[in-house]
């Protein structure tokens, strides 16, 4: 008698997102209107492999990020799986420098994976959703400006009406530390100020004082980091600072220009700010930096971030390679998405096409090769049960209309629609241009 096989339990790794069609059908349209916003702003589409050599992708990586790497060996090929699409776009452009176009402007949608501790809204596999732009030897900082032009058109285009994007200069704080004679520290002391929209200011505080800082420096610290007002005033206010400090000044005039570009490319004042606090934890952004935050969701952290990197492809090639690029979590963004889109998940199908008595298959496929030629996409229900299971089928994977062809339908040569929304019915009509245009018009307005 045969051994009873063991059935091992379907699960998945922790940190790892499933869907169900119907949820994934909806991230697919949130990575299209992405794509389309891109695109929008003259952004080539890139892919580039999840697998790198080791000693390539690393490169620059260090610190805690690369502590969280995927790494491995293959026979004797070092191994590392990408940790974001930045790091990857200095290798690739160094590559094919001599092959493209600069300004190089490039979007790219893909996965990346980092072994974080899985919690909520932290993921080790999610999408990242990046724009960048790279120039060959000098590149303005008006693209510094448009970034924040990218992420307002797609946060608005994705139903998003409430969120702030918060803008620094990482010169400002490196040049205020060294002024303070920090210059050593400047690291340690912008990672603890870095956090404070995550952990608060009394525990930012307290970090600053294990690095040995005097309790005056700490809060000469805390003073600088949170000016307040509008834009224009916490210029003015950056402007009394530091007066004898090239680098200083330099970050100010920057972040200026920079202000004033975001207003040029249209993103409204209530949609952008002047944070201080801003530094970004990779050590490669060298200038411009940027998080963005949802009004009422600013415990999931920032869901757009980025910044100027003037140095990362050094690690490549001579050449110097300045760029500027933002990227939006996706994942981590996508439970968010449903709450505040306004429509439900949205279907593949347009059309089911049903025989209600099971006899009219042949004519089903026939009707369904006819739409689709057509454009219409279009579904048939292949699989023998009483005409109400093919109704709920369609229902529940919100398939705005059905058409039946029944043994009236057959003898008429005709179909029946149904309105699933509305409950509507038109019932013998004939499979002609007239209901076709009447099902994309509907189709496009779902």
């Amino acid at each position: 008698m045969a051994e009873k096989q063991t059935k091992v339990e379907p699960k998945t790794l922790q940190g790892f997102m499933e869907l169900l069609p119907s949820r994934q059908a909806l991230f697919n349209r949130v990575q299209d209107i992405v794509r389309a916003c891109f695109e929008r702003f003259g952004f080539l589409p890139l892919d580039t492999p999840v697998l790198e050599y080791a000693d390539v992708l690393l490169a620059k990586a260090g610190g805690e990020t690369e502590k969280q790497i995927y790494r491995f060996c293959k026979g004797d090929t070092d191994m590392v799986m990408r940790f974001d699409l930045t790091v990857p776009l200095a290798k690739y452009v160094a590559k094919y420098y001599h092959e493209l176009a600069f300004p190089f402007r490039r979007y790219q949608i893909g996965k990346v994976f980092r072994g974080e501790r899985p919690q909520k809204g932290r993921f080790r596999e999610f999408y990242q959703c990046d724009v960048d732009v790279i120039g060959d030897g000098k590149l303005s900082i008006l693209n510094d400006a448009e970034m924040p032009a990218v992420i307002y058109t797609v946060f608005r285009e994705l139903g998003f009406t409430k969120f702030k994007i918060y803008l620094s200069n990482r010169k400002i704080l490196s040049a205020f530390l060294a002024g303070m004679g920090l210059g050593e520290k400047t690291a340690l002391v912008a990672g603890a100020v870095d956090k404070l929209k995550k952990i608060g200011a009394e525990k930012v505080r307290g970090e600053l004082l294990e690095l040995k800082l005097p309790g005056e420096a700490v809060e000469r610290i805390m003073d600088f980091v949170s000016l307040s007002g509008t834009a224009d005033e916490q210029l003015i206010k950056l402007s009394t600072y530091l007066e004898g400090s090239e680098a200083f000044r330099a970050g100010v005039a920057e972040l200026a220009e920079v202000i004033k570009g975001v207003r040029l490319f249209g993103v409204p004042d209530e949609n952008f700010a002047v944070d201080l606090t801003i530094v970004r934890g990779l050590d490669y952004y060298t200038g411009t930096v940027y998080e963005t935050f949802l009004d009422g969701f600013e415990n999931i952290g920032s869901v757009c971030s980025g910044g100027r990197y003037d140095n990362l492809a050094g690690f490549y090639t001579d050449k110097p390679l300045p760029g500027v690029g933002i990227s939006i979590g996706l994942t981590r963004l996508f439970d968010k998405l449903c709450d505040v889109m306004e429509h439900q998940a949205p279907a593949v199908s347009t059309v089911l096409v049903l025989s209600p008595d099971g006899q009219g298959t042949d004519a089903c496929m026939n009707a369904a090769a006819y739409l689709r030629a057509k454009g219409i996409a279009a579904e048939v229900y292949l699989e023998d049960g009483k005409a109400k299971a093919k109704f709920k089928y369609a229902d529940r994977l919100n398939i705005p209309f059905v058409m039946v062809i029944g043994e009236s339908e057959r003898q008429n040569g005709t179909v029946t629609i149904k309105n699933m929304a509305t409950g509507a019915q038109r019932e013998d009509v004939s499979l002609n241009e007239a209901v076709l245009e009447g099902l994309r018009n509907a189709a496009e307005n779902f």
